[in-house]
């Protein structure tokens, strides 16, 4: 196609429109529903949007298409005569509005110019044609001031202190305060000011004003804020902005004009009240600039800053009238509710902008549930609105928005939620904080299980070390406690009890403050806002639970863990970690005794004093779970997260053990792994060592009996981690299956059980109908699945997969969202083996997967019975579970 066939430009106005609300890919958000306003006959000023494939050439050549300047000019004709101006001219001059706009909105990110069009001829004609020489010289000098910013890159705070001084100079407060000649005089400062600091004239042509605002408007789509928001919102690069030419309404001519921006209802609350703020005799960007307190546009609207400050209502009421008819009329044409921005000059309303309005995901769960209730949108529309991690807000406290932070350094957002507490660099020291009334924030190289009652104490977590699923995020998830991984700008000298963030210096007991929504790192005390859940969000997530197909259950290890989950409406437990229930010194200590123990009979005390533990443990999550399945997973002990670091824990080991200090340095040798990871642990220890196993299962059957009898409905799962070729399981499943019926036997109950494993190595996925004989579940172990098909560690990846994103090579972290092409390869395959061997198998997937939106929905898609998470995301994967389902029917 060569470029004179091709449309670049789409006008919009009374005198014709081309577009509509539907085309938002190639005109931009703005673009579109400015040409669906007018087509519904609102009082839209005329113009024209340039195409964002214009964009994306201009991003390629440095240059707008000559089709394109063809077809702008154009529609610059087709606006002079519908309005009776000229685009240029000296008395009657045609001005312009040039301002970006990308497909999905992206507020405050790229550029804007007002007024342009204007020159020290043009400016002259404006003052005579309104009779207001005032007006004319204001728009001309706030014209200057946003092209010198945006087109020329001048910095614009040189401009900006020109006007402080001279209002100083006035003794003046508002820049509404000025004379005429204060402003004439204030241009020609403007001038001399950048011709000496650029050495570049101000432009006086406007066409040559118009080609380089266009220009300056494609290439801020590239500009470092804007990319960053991209990449915070997940937004394509590759889209570019549309450019939005409109013929300028003046909201700073006089007492009976006005510029503000209104919302159909509350974005704080979702309230159905009409909001919004305006200012007098200004224009657009003076309402968000702060440049003076905005009134409020109703009594709805009033709040502490602005409630002695008289409404729009009251000192323009005709235009408020029609602004409500407006909205009411734009809220149930898009339905949903809309951001409005408007003009109102000498009296006459103008839209100028509507858009889905940002909200808070309280408002959202609020607003979407009314709008069902008024019949506007279906409970689909209304699940389907909710981006399902946006729940999590709702769930953790989160920053106070109107407070200044600080941010030092960004690290891996863990797990979400905000926290501020003094710096502890041992577990010890965060419990010695926490008895003396003081909170504390555990910062540590990694944690480990030695620091469980450390982080129980404290308010969060940050790691200089680990990624998106290791101990720290994976415990912190399960307590909903905020945690940031992997900060590689953290140093920590426990030596000398300091810190390092980025360069600065903390000493422990300084205070600092992390988000683990977003990975922040903020220096002192940042206030919280506490989290709220309202009847909304039930009736909310009651119909979301109405449509989705997949059953969501918790990863839980004890009994408070599994009555937080059934709160948050998990069906089951997917994943009972049972060396998470060796947290804790004594029980930490009978795990190490038997590690080095040097017989069966020592073995066997050791397990002997974690058995009461053990069937406590199980018979306190039956009984929270009354009635639904628990799958508990048999030890899968990574050696290293057990041995004893310090020298404290040697000797107190060896004192239990009566043994030396030497033989426990010296067995901790033998039993020091190359790559735990792989090591000797799992299936394989139950295998060559089983009195572990033994222990476990026994304990797993004598709780269960204990709850049966008090009357209890207990469903046990007992998966066997590890497995990589079906006769390991074999062998386990004979044993476990022998244990469990002569405890069940023995004690005249029936329960049924299953047994099953995880599938987490490659060759267990490859070799499923193999497998499937000998499992009545497979639960797929997705973190370990991804670390054993990439090769990667999930401990160390985080020092170089974020580059690996920004290279392209990667989409996201393949431990946070799942690698769909390569391990969801053998998901989908095990899948199809398992169940063409084992018609009767169930599958489920417990991994941290089972809480990301992206991966719920391909699990959906591949037929998974149920889906797992930590505690705290069981709302989020209720939703993703449900809007699979709406979207993809199965």
């Amino acid at each position: 196609m060569n470029d004179a066939s091709i449309k670049y430009v789409y006008p919009f106005g009374k005198s014709g429109t081309e577009g509509n609300k539907e085309m938002k890919n190639l005109l931009g958000g703005k673009g579109a529903n400015l040409a669906e306003m007018a087509n519904l006959g609102l009082p839209v000023p005329p113009g024209f949007t340039i195409t964002t494939e214009a964009c994306l050439n201009y991003i390629k050549t440095s240059s707008i298409p000559d089709q394109a300047k063809k077809q702008t000019l154009a529609a610059i004709s087709k606006i002079e005569k519908e309005l009776g101006k000229k685009f240029g001219d000296e008395k009657n001059p045609l001005l312009f509005s040039v301002r970006s706009g990308a497909r999905v909105s992206m507020p405050g990110m790229m550029d804007t110019v007002l007024n342009l069009g204007l020159n020290e001829k043009s400016t002259k004609g404006l003052a005579l044609q309104t009779g207001n020489e005032r007006f004319a010289w204001d728009s001309y000098r706030r014209f200057i001031q946003m092209y010198a910013d945006v087109v020329m890159g001048f910095n614009s705070s040189i401009l900006e202190s020109t006007l402080e001084d001279l209002k100083d100079a006035r003794n003046v407060k508002d820049d509404t305060e000025l004379s005429a000649a204060d402003l004439k005089n204030l241009v020609a400062v403007y001038k001399k000011i950048i011709v000496e600091e650029s050495g570049e004239y101000f432009p006086e042509k406007p066409e040559d004003q118009l080609w380089k605002a266009i220009g300056a408007v494609f290439n801020s789509w590239n500009n470092s804020r804007a990319i960053k928001y991209r990449d915070l919102n997940n937004i394509a690069h590759n889209w570019g902005t549309a450019v939005n030419v409109q013929s300028m309404v003046f909201g700073n001519m006089g007492n009976d004009c006005a510029t503000g921006v209104c919302f159909t209802r509350n974005p704080s609350t979702g309230e159905n009240k009409f909001f919004g703020e305006f200012l007098i005799n200004a224009q657009g960007e003076d309402v968000v600039a702060g440049i003076r307190t905005p009134s409020p546009i109703n009594h709805d609207s009033k709040n502490e800053s602005n409630k002695t400050l008289p409404t729009l209502s009251e000192l323009l009421p005709t235009a408020f009238d029609e602004l409500v008819s407006i909205y009411n009329k734009l809220e149930k044409h898009y339905r949903d509710m809309q951001d409005i921005e408007f003009t109102i000059e000498k009296n006459q309303l103008f839209i100028l902008q509507t858009r889905s309005g940002k909200r808070t995901v309280a408002a959202a769960v609020r607003i979407a549930v009314e709008m069902v209730n008024e019949g506007m949108i279906s409970k689909e529309e209304a699940v389907l609105r909710i981006p399902p991690n946006d729940i999590d807000q709702l769930l953790h406290p989160k920053l106070d928005p109107n407070y200044k932070k600080t941010v030092l350094a960004t690290g891996l957002p863990a797990s979400p939620g905000a926290a501020s507490g003094r710096i502890a660099l041992t577990s010890e020291m965060a419990a010695k904080m926490k008895d003396n009334q003081k909170t504390a924030l555990l910062v540590r190289h990694e944690t480990s299980p030695e620091d469980i009652s450390g982080m129980a104490v404290s308010q969060g977590i940050l790691t200089a070390r680990g990624g998106m699923t290791s101990h720290a995020a994976v415990v912190a998830r399960g307590m909903g406690k905020p945690c940031v991984a992997g900060c590689t700008l953290l140093q920590i000298d426990l030596a000398e009890r300091t810190v390092l963030i980025n360069g600065k210096h903390f000493n422990e007991g300084d205070p600092i403050t992390i988000d683990g929504a977003t990975g922040e790192i903020m220096d002192g005390i940042v206030p919280t806002v506490k989290a709220t859940i309202g009847e909304h969000f039930k009736i909310f997530m009651n119909w979301a639970d109405e449509f989705r197909v997949l059953k969501v259950r918790a990863n839980a290890d004890n009994p408070a863990d599994g009555e937080t989950a059934v709160n948050f409406g998990a069906e089951g437990i997917g994943l009972c970690r049972t060396e998470h229930m060796f947290f804790g010194d004594e029980r930490v200590l009978a795990i190490r005794q038997m590690l080095f123990a040097r017989n069966d009979e020592e073995i066997k005390r050791a397990l002997d004093k974690l058995l009461p533990f053990q069937e406590e443990d199980f018979t306190g999550i039956f009984r929270a779970l009354n009635g639904k399945p628990v799958n508990i997973r048999l030890l899968d002990l990574p050696l290293h997260e057990f041995l004893p670091q310090t020298e404290k824990e040697k000797k107190h080991l060896a004192e239990s053990l009566d043994i030396t200090l030497k033989e426990i340095e010296n067995v901790g040798k033998q039993l020091e792994e190359f790559n735990p990871m792989l090591g000797h642990r799992g299936c394989r220890m139950g295998i060559t060592s089983n009195l572990v196993y033994i222990t476990q299962v026994k304990a797993i059957a004598k709780a269960a009996v204990t709850c049966s009898k008090e009357g209890i409905v207990v469903i046990p799962e007992i998966m066997i981690p590890l497995i990589a070729t079906e006769k390991e399981l074999a062998i386990l499943r004979e044993l476990t299956k022998k244990i469990v019926d002569q405890i069940f036997a023995e004690k005249n109950v029936k329960i049924k059980y299953k047994i099953g494993t995880m599938i987490e190595l490659p060759r267990a996925a490859i070799t499923a109908d193999e497998i499937a004989k000998s499992a009545e579940f497979f639960s797929f172990g997705t973190n370990d699945l991804t670390q054993t098909t990439f090769g990667l560690s999930r401990d160390d990846a985080g020092k170089f997969l974020p580059e690996y994103r920004n290279l392209g090579i990667i989409k996201s972290d393949p431990f946070a969202s799942l690698d769909q092409q390569g391990v969801g390869f053998l998901v989908s395959y095990a899948i199809k083996k398992g169940r063409e061997a084992n018609p009767n198998l169930h599958f489920g997937v417990c991994g941290e997967h089972g809480g990301d939106p992206d991966s719920i929905t391909f699990f959906h898609n591949n037929g998974l019975d149920y889906i797992s998470c930590s505690p705290y995301r069981i709302p989020v994967a209720r939703l993703a579970a449900a809007q699979a389902a709406i979207k993809f029917k199965r």
